[in-house]
């Protein structure tokens, strides 16, 4: 089942889609050059979008060193489920922006601009670091459609702790910049599913931990445990355990 998030980015790019056939997708050289033009200041890794296929054509290697996760299992809908729940309005508000001002951009100059902003991404032992995401186009046929672009994910945890997000658009070969971009609120945070102690009860459940050892833990009764379990199916209409951990870690409901 693929994310609500990723249903509504396929809204956004809708415009910007390339719907017709690609001839041309010898990509490489101008991958490299491209590559040439993002700095890097952490640990990063990339990919390439085929927005043709609506799909990852390429992901690099090192995702599984920063994220943890096997390259080979990743998917577009996959990566974008571990974007932090609080931070997928951010997200969809940045690339509604991104989308637009592509938009009113003539063809020849939307190759010149790189996209940057930041949010949060979960990595597979639960911890969220921060990435900076940097895309650019590498290719876009005669409609201004994209074909091709590359993105960069990088690992600035270190540099910033403020979950304010930055929008930009990074001008190439003289092109202006414009930084701190203020994008539209289109899509509101949505409220929170879990109340904290619920969370805390999900995080030893999806460990592992029976609810007599959560109860000694957290100390609380077994009743109380027990009543929250109740509850937090409910609220995710599971029926039992092992379907309430498939869906919470499957759409990245904490």
């Amino acid at each position: 089942m693929k994310p609500a998030i990723f249903n509504e980015a396929q809204k956004v790019w809708k415009n910007i889609m390339s719907h017709g056939s690609i001839t041309n997708t010898a990509i490489d050289l101008e991958l490299h050059k491209k590559i040439l033009d993002l700095f890097h200041i952490g640990r990063y890794y990339y990919y390439i979008v085929d927005w043709h296929k609506m799909e990852l054509a390429y992901l690099s290697p090192e995702i599984e060193d920063i994220l943890g996760y096997p390259a080979e299992d990743f998917d577009a809908p996959f990566l974008m489920s571990l974007i932090h729940p609080d931070d997928q309005s951010i997200y969809l508000n940045n690339e509604a922006a991104v989308v637009d001002f592509l938009q009113q951009l003539p063809n020849e100059k939307i190759l010149k601009y790189k996209m940057s902003y930041d949010y949060r991404i979960r990595k597979s032992n639960g911890e969220y670091l921060r990435i900076l995401q940097q895309a650019i186009a590498l290719q876009v046929d005669e409609h201004n459609n994209l074909l091709f672009t590359l993105g960069v994910h990088t690992d600035i945890s270190h540099l910033k702790k403020n979950n304010t997000s930055v929008l930009s658009f990074l001008g190439i070969d003289g092109e202006p910049s414009y930084i701190d971009v203020k994008a539209a609120k289109i899509y509101r945070p949505t409220p929170e599913l879990f109340t904290k102690r619920e969370k805390e009860i999900i995080s030893y459940v999806l460990k592992g931990y029976q609810s007599n050892e959560i109860a000694e833990i957290l100390f609380i009764s077994k009743y109380t445990v027990d009543s929250h379990r109740k509850n937090v199916l409910n609220k995710t209409n599971t029926k039992n355990t092992l379907e309430f951990a498939i869906k919470v870690i499957n759409e990245g409901l904490i």
